[in-house]
């Protein structure tokens, strides 16, 4: 949609019309060389035997095979594939459900003078 050869509006121009960022089309995609696609073969492999496996034990398996995999590139390439692992993620911010919501008492209070409010924290 971007055209060069115009002489108005000019490129920058045409890219806050737009709404896309001048260094975006400047970039031309790489595709994945052979090594990353073995790779991306050998995580998939562990991947469908053991679908708990996160990236912390894919890289490990790699590794233990002679191939340097570090585990932020693992990672990366599970993104890219769009595998996760199904172990149970953390559920630390799920309320349990027996457990009262106390309203906030000061909303829509006014505070205009010292020590009318008090606040204390326990940890």
């Amino acid at each position: 949609m971007v055209e060069e050869a115009t002489s108005a509006p000019s490129l920058r121009r045409q890219c806050e019309l737009l709404r896309v960022s001048r260094s975006g089309l400047a970039y031309t995609p790489v595709a994945p060389d052979a090594e990353e696609l073995a790779l991306m073969r050998r995580i998939d492999e562990p991947h469908l035997k053991h679908p708990f496996y996160g990236s912390r034990m894919l890289s490990f398996t790699c590794s233990r095979e002679g191939r340097l995999a570090f585990r932020e590139r693992i990672q990366r390439l599970m993104r890219i594939m769009g595998i996760e692992s199904t172990a149970p993620k953390p559920t630390t911010s799920k309320p349990h459900p027996t457990h009262v919501k106390c309203p906030y008492l000061l909303r829509g209070l006014p505070i205009c003078r010292a020590n009318q409010v008090w606040a204390t924290d326990l940890t």
